[in-house]
């Protein structure tokens, strides 16, 4: 049961766009380098960086509610953590997020284009070490999105199924269709040196909806799942258990010597 990694993502600000990366370096029991680094709180959410815990993603701007941000076209430099905003290729703001003023630039420009669809006062947030702005755990992952399962959807749904609407870390492409699912509590070796453990499927929520392109919410890929396979699972979360640096054609494979599941041409009803 061989995969091959197709891509790296990375989203640096919660609910904006994702960055394609040639590489990325894991470190064992970390999360996702500079992944989910920032949110943009939407009204006070009680967050205290000094003591950080889980918050809701109803906290943050997110696509789930707020699928304009998807009209956005965003860039963040890691080294001086300078987030850019542009739409239509015209620049909107630019603010260096490790900074009172930059920081204020974003929040600014945000709350002008958010209008009476804010919560609240909007505030950027910087994970502190040791946390970051997750969904669904409390601890750290990376999240793994099979190819072959949204191209399998697609054709259940009979409409394109954009893999970026499932915002997630590794693209897979060589497993059947639905077969990641029952990988739960498997080691997946990731290259040469990488070791991932699974630790749970992903359930999908109404961000999945919005179009990454057009930022219309035209696509019910909740329900789609719902009616084709009896749940909204697509993808799976996985940690770290060895590090190292893998690229896009990585060989993705099972390393724990238990047998490989069954295989089949269309996924499991379950």
């Amino acid at each position: 049961m061989t995969a091959e990694l197709a891509a790296i993502h990375r989203y640096p600000v919660k609910g904006l766009s994702h960055e394609a990366l040639d590489s990325i370096e894991l470190v064992a029991g970390a999360y996702f380098p500079g992944d989910r680094l920032h949110a943009i709180e939407n009204g006070p959410s009680g967050f205290d960086p000094a003591a950080p815990e889980y918050k809701p993603k109803t906290a943050f701007l997110v696509l789930m509610r707020d699928e304009t941000l998807a009209a956005l076209q965003t860039s963040y430099d890691q080294p001086t953590s300078t987030l850019t905003v542009a739409r239509d290729g015209k620049l909107l703001a630019e603010g260096d997020l490790s900074t009172a003023e930059g920081r204020a630039t974003i929040e600014a420009f945000f709350t002008d284009y958010m209008g009476a669809d804010a919560q609240g006062a909007l505030r950027v947030l910087t994970a502190p070490d040791g946390h970051r702005f997750t969904d669904s755990l409390k601890a750290g992952f990376v999240s793994l999105l099979n190819l072959a399962s949204v191209r399998d959807l697609e054709i259940r749904m009979g409409a394109p199924v954009d893999p970026r609407r499932f915002r997630m870390n590794l693209l897979l492409d060589g497993w059947a269709a639905g077969s990641e699912l029952d990988l739960v509590g498997r080691v997946l070796a990731v290259g040469d040196q990488v070791r991932l453990q699974v630790l749970k499927r992903t359930v999908r929520c109404a961000a999945t909806s919005v179009n990454p392109d057009t930022a219309a919410r035209d696509l019910n890929v909740v329900k789609g799942l719902a009616r084709a396979y009896g749940h909204a699972d697509c993808g799976v979360y996985a940690k770290v258990l060895a590090g190292g640096t893998i690229r896009p054609g990585d060989a993705i494979r099972l390393a724990d010597g238990a047998p490989a599941p069954k295989l089949a041409t269309q996924p499991r009803l379950l």
